[in-house]
């Protein structure tokens, strides 16, 4: 019986019990490819020896320690439940093959300094007495120690943690999993972004996808323009500093995630303003008068100057070579509504107003870093803005087939996020509607004319407007975990059996102090 819900002769009877039971050691997101025995092994910390064979470095340390601290952090949280009535779990029988003895970590290259675009995160383990973990690439050790915790389950009376024998051969279908967190509509305290930064981990995300500012609050403390937080901040004390930056680049970097901040420009852009209204244009009404600021001004030369300025100073700070400038719903009939952009229109023989967004993403882009990758979304590619072919778009509007379709011909790489919008509420188990979303799907046997391999990823999106320190993680997860198993694995429905492992992924991720709301409807987790 797959349901606890029957229905007999027209009655709707209701069986006790969760209503998708929890799965036992599985692996989340679900694996390329993995066999698993009968027999299994006990966790002994006292036995248990992790042993780094090859390269080492403080990333692999850390994240050894970090894996004995979650198995010990297990068992702790279940000593309260354990069974004390039933009978002691019996050690000597066919399918117990011993304690486990020893992890030994293969790393066969050494430890790169950051995660990046195309990284290697593939992985090779092989549970047994004495387990082996293999991959040429300190990302792919970090994903495959995150799966050998996954694989970790309680005995039936819970007083012991076995690991069944096995073999598990892994690695992404997509490079560039993300999740967009929003800092500008509500604030996000440093200690959630973390705890975001550990969920993704748990999840095998790898992009942290910073929308930092935006109209409403400019919490990004610039060393270079320090009143655009200390004016467009809701409050001197909800900023992020450079200190606060660098702590959640090096929590990222610890578990193979990157951080990639994005300054939406030339809209989104009001709280800017605040501290520099030279920035932004006029906007004004059918009468001629003014009414209040809109997108920045494309027509001046100040204001390139002062983002270039800007940008310089955001990329030494944060490392990856991508950097997100936005670019989406810009506000054209601001700039149709000024005089001088008239004026501007006839003088330079524009044909449109949506020049003026050409005119700025053409002017802007060349502004960044040397070697920078920009990344922007689908609205610049949309009005026909010049762009670098190395250009990633972001695809998030409805009706996104044909859109993802011109993308491609153009020979641009896209991340999708059309589907994924986390803001977006429907009911409980929503997931599934994220899950059954797959990017390359959406545009496979369209056209034989594109290379759906420029399908590069996606990202789920949460976006603050009614979101905060409150609530972020319990709407973000485990409705996320849906698009961290898609973007990772190749199921291609929500079966009953991804909903089991997803209630035993949703109960991991609540012992580890994630506040992941309940996945599907009715069930338990011990200890949190």
């Amino acid at each position: 019986m797959e349901i606890s819900d029957i229905l007999v002769t027209g009655l709707h009877i209701v069986e006790p019990g969760p209503e998708y039971p929890a799965s036992k050691g599985a692996i989340w997101p679900r694996p390329q490819m993995q066999s698993i025995e009968i027999p299994y092994y006990k966790f002994d910390s006292d036995i248990l020896e992790i042993k780094v064979v090859d390269h080492d470095c403080p990333i692999l340390s850390n994240a050894v320690q970090r894996s004995l601290a979650v198995l010990r952090e297990m068992l702790r949280i279940a000593s309260p439940y354990v069974n004390r009535n039933a009978p002691q779990q019996v050690l000597d029988d066919d399918t117990y093959d011993g304690p486990l003895k020893s992890l030994s970590i293969y790393l066969t290259s050494p430890c790169e300094e950051y995660p990046h675009f195309g990284m290697i995160e593939s992985y090779n383990l092989t549970i047994a007495a004495d387990s082996t973990l293999r991959s040429s690439s300190i990302w792919g050790i970090l994903r495959g120690l995150e799966s050998w915790t996954h694989l970790f389950h309680l005995s039936d009376n819970r007083d012991q943690l076995h690991i069944n024998k096995g073999e598990v051969h892994d690695f992404p279908r997509y490079a560039h999993r993300g999740l967009l967190v929003d800092t500008s509509r509500h604030y996000i305290s440093m200690s959630n972004i973390l705890l975001i930064l550990d969920a993704m981990a748990m999840n095998k995300m790898n992009v942290f996808h910073w929308h930092i500012v935006d109209d409403q609050s400019f919490p990004y403390q610039s060393e270079r323009f320090p009143d655009l937080s200390r004016l467009g901040a809701y409050h001197e004390t909800l900023i992020y500093t450079k200190e606060n930056i660098q702590t959640v680049i090096d929590h990222a970097r610890n578990r193979g995630i990157r951080v990639i901040p994005e300054f939406d420009v030339p809209g989104h852009t009001r709280s800017w303003g605040v501290a520099k209204p030279d920035l932004l244009t006029h906007c004004y009404d059918q009468d001629g008068d003014y009414v209040g600021l809109g997108p920045m001004n494309p027509i001046k030369d100040s204001t390139y100057t002062f983002l270039q300025e800007l940008f310089h100073e955001v990329q030494a700070l944060f490392p990856d070579r991508y950097i997100h400038i936005g670019g989406d719903e810009v506000d054209l009939d601001c700039w149709e509504s000024n005089p001088e952009f008239q004026r501007y229109i006839q003088e330079h023989n524009l044909t449109s107003v949506a020049d003026f967004h050409a005119l700025f993403m053409r002017n802007t882009i060349p502004l960044l870093s040397e070697n920078s990758r920009p990344i922007v979304w689908q609205e610049v590619f949309d009005e026909g803005v010049p762009l670098p072919k190395d250009t990633i778009v972001q695809v998030w509007k409805e009706n996104e087939a044909p859109e993802m379709l011109n993308i491609l011909r153009a020979s641009h790489q896209l991340i999708y996020s059309t589907g994924w919008y986390l803001d977006h509420l429907n009911t409980g188990g929503d997931w599934t509607e994220f899950f059954n979303k797959d990017p390359r799907d959406l545009v496979n046997g369209l056209s034989k004319d594109i290379n759906v391999d420029n399908i590069v990823g996606g990202e789920a999106c949460m976006w603050a407007e009614v979101v905060n320190d409150m609530n972020i993680m319990s709407r973000v997860w485990p409705r996320a975990s849906a698009v961290a198993e898609r973007l990772w694995g190749h199921e291609s429905q929500a079966t009953y059996q991804v909903h089991c492992r997803l209630e035993e992924h949703t109960c991991r991720m609540n012992a580890r102090g994630i506040h992941a709301q309940p996945p599907s409807g009715p069930g338990f987790c011990l200890g949190v």
